[in-house]
This record gives structure tokens, C-alpha cells and sequence, in this order.
């Protein structure tokens, strides 16, 4: 509404009897407000303005000013906040959180599209179509804009958070703000719910709706909307650069579109249950699973759209994940369907990265999705993927972004190690874990000789049997192969006298193994010394 340039009609201090009325209104439109907030909101003796404006629609608005700021705006007889009263009553309104990269859309004029909100664990605040609700941003919960909500909560989760959830009416940054003192908002800590106090039991089962003849795809016009996503607006003259598409296919994907949701169906399967749901949450409604989690996992500028992918229903997608022992669904009561079970510990397939080519990966994918901050190039924003892989619960709505080394860091931390070992003329071995160096020990025996310990040998392909006899030709001493001690299936290699340079010799010059791979090489004898 106040996207541009408003025209003030009249600028007037307000009458005694009119800022008692003004107390009053403010009382009856926001109940929550106690005597003594309402009294320092309308203040008695401060100076108190009313100005009345027509915005540039022609809309008529009335202002009521203290202090330089503008606190209240009437509309058609409806009293509303602006952001500066909102930073310090944060809790008078239902607040729903969406990213900072949404922001200047709202300023230039958007609405707020469902696929840009960001869904809390403990689940979105449950409002009615029509309601007056707070937009805030992750990581801060003083809000930045005010808007009406176009549907109820259930309808948004229903609806598979899609089209437009609330028409904006005044944001941070805009011409009102503007006409304050132009403070930025404060910052206040996200308020920290945990899902496991919400009982599920409570909720109605008729407003979640029967998920086995849902579909998530509506009227043709519908889709444009939800294609259109922040493209729609509430000006009809907001600037053409506040558009953002959200997208149901990858435009770079070549692969069919139900080919392509069939992968991001499961992409946000597998994230909702390993980043989004506890033990404690089950059991859990499907519906709830799906609005509150799996779609809170898609990647910013995807649609996950369940009627165009193989499987058509919520329902059946999750009848094949059960049949493929992830999860188990039951119907707890009639028509509703519950994950009563998950198999934490179910094997996840995966190709294996070297570590270069994950950094290629996370740098392409930042540089992509324009994630760089424009202001300072060594930190990156965190979308909802890049939180939802790297970050702890306690850090969602807190950490908007992170450094280079520290992303690239952390997203190696979360990876299962792994390593590869290649022989000539045969296939790569490939094994999870860490790969243990070779390990080079002396110790010392009951006659007070030395002998020279290696173990490991296993995983670089070398048959200690093998090595014993070549090294027992070698040295010209005794040796023998045992069980390694503490460690299981594995055998150690034992050479009279200390033979760590034959040893040496044998793996780097002749085997080739890479030095970084062997430990204990400076336990060779000194030249000049006796073995």
C-alpha cells in the first residue's frame, strides 16, 4: 500500500476526546494489549498527530503520529500497527516467518506467497482467512511487515503451500516507514518451541483432511498463480523487478517433469525425517507431515507438486516408502493416516565425492541460487537447503550466514567418510570410513631384542603373508604373521631387529603408497647404527 509516494491531505494534533477514543479503539482492536501498554502506546500529554493521506491508488489512510514515528494507520475503518510498534509489541499479532531474500520483494509491492514462508518445528500459528498477521524474518523476530491472511492455516497446509498467503499492507523500508525516523529493526530472539510439547492428538481430524483423495494441484488458473509465486501483487503499479519465480520444474534438467518431482519428492522425504522429525513426534499426522515438514525442505525456487509426479497422492508415496522399510503408516483413526514409525538406522544411497568435487558442488550451487552477499564476498546466505544440511535444530532460525571455510567445513563434517583404493588392472575398491594409516611400531622383547611391528596392511591391498616372506628374504631375519590386537579379521606382520628402512623401501619405492598413509618411517635406524 504504501509501496510509493503517498499525498498527505492533512497534518492536525489530535483532540483530547479524540485520543481517548483512539485509546479505546486500539483497546477493542488488540485485546492482548494491556491498560499500561495502551497508555504508552497512546501516550496523554505527548504530542499526537493525526495525518490523513491518500496513498497512490487513491486509497484513503488515516496516520496517527508520536514522537516522529508513525504507530497506527486506519483503512476503511480498521485500525492496523506499523513495524515501529510492532518492534515493541512484538506478540500482538500472529507472526509467520519468511526469508531475508524475500524481503525487498515485499517492499517493492509483492504479497506474501505460501512458498516463501519459512515452517517452524513447532508448526505455522493457526490464523482464519481475513485475520491481521506479522511477517518476520529468520533469525529475528521483530517484524518487518504487516498483511491480511488469504486463507486460514489448515487451508495453507491443505493447499500444500501453495498461491498467495497474505496481502501486504506495510513493510520495513516502505513510504510509511519512511516517514518516521527510519530505524531498523531491533533484534529480538525467535521464540524456541519444541514439537514434542504440541500434542497431535488435538488436532481436529476433519481440518487435516483425508491425504488419500488430496492432490496438491488446483485450477488452471491456481497454477499460474502458483507459478507466478511473489509475482503476484498487491499494487498494480509495483515495479516489474519485484517478481520471483517459483519454479515446479528446473529449467536445466532435461529429464521429464514427473521424473523430476518422483527425485524432489524423495529429496524432501528423506531431509523432513533426518532434519525435521524427532522420535518424540511420532506419531505423526501425514497431513502435518507434509505441510510442516516435507515442504519446508523443498529447494527455494522448486514446487513440490505430488500430482505431477509417478505416484500422484500423498497416500500411495508413502505406501512405497513403507514398502521400502523407512517408514510405517497407519490409519490410528478412521480416514487419517499417521507415521506411527521410522527406521532411523534404513541404509540412504549415495555416490562417492572426492572432497574437491564437493566444493565445486556447494560453490556452484551458491553462485547459482546468487546465495554470494552481495555487500561482502566471502559470506554466503543460508537457504532453506543449505540449513537444513548444515546446520544444528537450535541454529535454524538463528545463523543467516556463514563464511566460506566455515560452510565448506561443515557441509564436509556432515558427509560419511569413504575412501578409494585402486590397484593396477583391476576395478577401484571403495570402502566407508576413514582408511588407517600403515602403522610402523618397535618393541622390545623378553631377550632384550628388537622387533619391527606393521599392521594395517589389509586396506592398501597388501596380503601380510606376502609381505612377511618377502621381507624374511630381505632382512634375512625370522618373522611371523599374528592377529592384530584389537582389531578384528586383521593380521600384524613381525620382523626381528628393526628392518623399518626395508620396510620403508618396500612400500614407497615398490608398492607406491603414498607417504601420508604410513606411520612410523622415522623409526629407521640411523645410518651408522646397529640394527
Amino acid at each position: 500500500m504504501f509501496a510509493k509516494a503517498f499525498r498527505v491531505k492533512s497534518n492536525t494534533a489530535i483532540k483530547g476526546s479524540d485520543r481517548r477514543k483512539l485509546r479505546t479503539d486500539v483497546t477493542s482492536a488488540f485485546p492482548t494489549l494491556g491498560t499500561d501498554q495502551v497508555s504508552m502506546l497512546i501516550p496523554g500529554k505527548e504530542e499526537l498527530n493525526i495525518v490523513k493521506l491518500y496513498a497512490h491508488k487513491g486509497d484513503a489512510v488515516t496516520v496517527y503520529m508520536t514522537g516522529g514515528n508513525p504507530i497506527l494507520f486506519e483503512l476503511e475503518k480498521n485500525l492496523y500497527p506499523t513495524v515501529y510498534t510492532l518492534w515493541s509489541y512484538p506478540d500482538l499479532l500472529p507472526t509467520f516467518t519468511t526469508w531475508p531474500l524475500v524481503l525487498e520483494k515485499l517492499v517493492g509491492g509483492a504479497d506474501l506467497m505460501l512458498p516463501g514462508l519459512v515452517v517452524p518445528p513447532a508448526g505455522l500459528p493457526q490464523v482464519q482467512k481475513g485475520d491481521l498477521c506479522a511477517i518476520a524474518l529468520v533469525g529475528n523476530r521483530a517484524p518487518v511487515a504487516i498483511g491480511v491472511a488469504a486463507m486460514s492455516t489448515d487451508e495453507m497446509l491443505t493447499s500444500g503451500l501453495k498461491g498467495k498467503g497474505f496481502s501486504v499492507l506495510h513493510t520495513y523500508q516502505d513510504h510509511l516507514w519512511r516517514s518516521g525516523n527510519k530505524s531498523s529493526p531491533p533484534s529480538i530472539a525467535p521464540l524456541v518451541l519444541d514439537p514434542a510439547d504440541l500434542n497431535e492428538e488435538k488436532v481436529d481430524p476433519t481440518l487435516q483432511g483425508d491425504l488419500r483423495g488430496l492432490t496438491l494441484e488446483g485450477k488452471e488458473e491456481e497454477n499460474g498463480e502458483v507459478h507466478q509465486a511473489c509475482e503476484e501483487k498487491s499494487l498494480s503499479e509495483a515495479p516489474e523487478d519485484t517478481s520471483t519465480g517459483v519454479l515446479s520444474q528446473d529449467s536445466t534438467d532435461s529429464r521429464p517433469l514427473q521424473e523430476q518431482m518422483d527425485e524432489l519428492l524423495q529429496q524432501c522425504f528423506l531431509h523432513a525425517l533426518k532434519c525435521r522429525v524427532k522420535k518424540t513426534d511420532l506419531p505423526l499426522l501425514t497431513s502435518t507431515f507434509l505441510g510442516n515438514h516435507m515442504f519446508s525442505c523443498c529447494p527455494e525456487g522448486r514446487q513440490l507438486d505430488i500430482k505431477k509426479s509417478s505416484y500422484k497422492k500423498l497416500s500411495k508415496f508413502l505406501q512405497h516408502m513403507q514398502q521400502e522399510q523407512i517408514i510405517q503408516v497407519k490409519e490410528l483413526s478412521k480416514g487419517v493416516e499417521s507415521v506411527v514409525a521410522v527406521d532411523w538406522k534404513h541404509p540412504r544411497k549415495g555416490s562417492m565425492l572426492e572432497g574437491s568435487e564437493v566444493r565445486t558442488v556447494i560453490i556452484d550451487y551458491a553462485k547459482k541460487n546468487e546465495l554470494v552477499d552481495t555487500h561482502n564476498k566471502n559470506l554466503v546466505k543460508l537457504d532453506p537447503i543449505l540449513c537444513d544440511c548444515i546446520l544444528e535444530k537450535n541454529e535454524q532460525h538463528t545463523v543467516m550466514k556463514l563464511p566460506w571455510d566455515s560452510l565448506l567445513t561443515r557441509c564436509m563434517e556432515k558427509l560419511q567418510p569413504a575412501y578409494q583404493v585402486t590397484f593396477p588392472g583391476q576395478e577401484p575398491i571403495v570402502k566407508k570410513g576413514k582408511i588407517c594409516p600403515i602403522d610402523i611400531t618397535l618393541a622390545q622383547r623378553a631377550s632384550n631384542k628388537k622387533v619391527t611391528v606393521v599392521r594395517n596392511l589389509e586396506p592398501y591391498g597388501l596380503d601380510p603373508y606376502s609381505v612377511a616372506a618377502i621381507l624374511q628374504q630381505r632382512c634375512q631375519a625370522s618373522t611371523t604373521v599374528t592377529p592384530a590386537p584389537g582389531a578384528k579379521d586383521s593380521l600384524q606382520v613381525q620382523i626381528q631387529g628393526n628392518q623399518v628402512h626395508h620396510l620403508g623401501w618396500l612400500l614407497l619405492e615398490e608398492y607406491h603408497l603414498p607417504r601420508k598413509h604410513i606411520q612410523g618411517l622415522e623409526k629407521a635406524p640411523k645410518p651408522g647404527k646397529k640394527k
